[in-house]
């Protein structure tokens, strides 16, 4: 495995496992946007910003999980514009993860611990370029047992918090 697959199948579970841990005075919340907002985090080896949204429609509705989608850049790695996608437990490896917005669909090639990534730089770029015209979008999942789970995310909000993500790491 490249060193570039590694750094990005772990630097995003580092990340929210410091948001997990760290106090509100650690992590600097950039601001809120509708339904995204945007955070900074600054360590030893530089700055972690990202925008996040939390869901607004959970499918199905008596399965409450922590799910959260991300858009992320890290400067010092060189990282920009990384998409990633927790359902809030461990994905199924024989289903895909998926994301659609309208016309759209986007595959979640990576998974581990819980987590999904594009790997493909250009279709995180198409991604973000669709959320930033669409309204919403879903993320479709599977569990362990093979259970599907389909997540919507509000897109008002996402495109300033983009911005102001980005600008806090450029």
């Amino acid at each position: 495995m490249s060193i570039i697959k590694k750094i990005i199948l772990t630097l995003p579970i580092i990340l929210v496992s410091w948001c997990n841990q760290l106090s509100a005075e650690e992590i600097k919340k950039i601001g809120k946007y509708k339904d995204w907002e945007a955070m900074v985090i600054t360590e030893a080896t530089g700055k972690v910003c990202f925008a996040q949204s939390s869901p607004i429609l959970q499918a199905p509705k008596s399965n409450k999980r922590d799910a959260k989608l991300f858009i992320a850049f890290r400067p010092a790695e060189k990282i920009i514009n990384e998409v990633s996608v927790t359902g809030g437990y461990e994905f199924n490896n024989n289903n895909s993860v998926t994301a659609a917005s309208g016309k759209n669909k986007f595959k979640f090639d990576i998974k581990e611990q819980g987590f999904a990534w594009i790997a493909d730089n250009k279709v995180e770029f198409r991604m973000i370029s669709r959320m930033k015209k669409g309204s919403r979008i879903m993320i479709t999942g599977y569990n362990q047992k093979g259970s599907q789970t389909i997540d919507h995310y509000s897109l008002l909000g996402f495109t300033k918090a983009y911005n102001a993500t980005k600008k806090a790491c450029s």
